[in-house]
């Protein structure tokens, strides 16, 4: 007879446990079973794994064969590998939504040195023309007063 280390579903619907068992290998999934040899929940944070690792040293010592399920879960309880950490699912929208915000926030932040460098520019160009015009002035002889004569009738009322 052909013995399994394997998982056997329990618990409400949507709603699973399971137990960690040693079974012929010809029985259902949930079907007849040699002996409960632990449990497993998925459900709790983070997930329960209770195996007695004497009982199933026993049953691999007679020849059982674990499922690559119950071996994972064997591998956890022994401390040889770590158990899985659930990671939290972001929807498609919200995903979405959160690169549009970094790539408006990165566009606001390339626009606010595109504006900063243009006013440095201006200004240094202000001085430029401010420096020009006070060269010209200087460079320029002073010119006389020119008198504007007072001979203009009063405007009609």
């Amino acid at each position: 007879m052909a013995v399994k280390i394997r998982l056997a579903r329990a618990g409400a619907k949507k709603a699973p446990f399971y137990r960690v068992m040693a079974a012929d290998a010809r029985a259902t999934r949930d079907g007849r079973f040699l002996e409960i040899l632990g449990r497993y929940n998925p459900r709790t944070e983070p997930s329960t794994i209770e195996i007695d690792l004497a009982k199933v040293d026993a049953w691999i010592a007679k020849g059982a064969q674990p499922t690559e399920a119950a071996a994972k879960l064997i591998a956890i309880a022994r401390g040889e590998k770590t158990a899985p950490v659930a990671v939290a699912r972001v929807s498609k929208k919200v995903a979405a939504k959160k690169a549009a915000d970094e790539k408006a926030a990165a566009d606001a932040v390339v626009k606010a040195e595109a504006d900063a460098k243009a006013a440095a520019e201006a200004k240094a160009a202000e001085k430029a023309a401010a420096a020009e015009a006070a060269a010209e002035a200087a460079a320029a002889p002073a010119e006389e007063p020119v008198e504007v004569a007072d001979d203009a009738e009063p405007a009609a009322e």
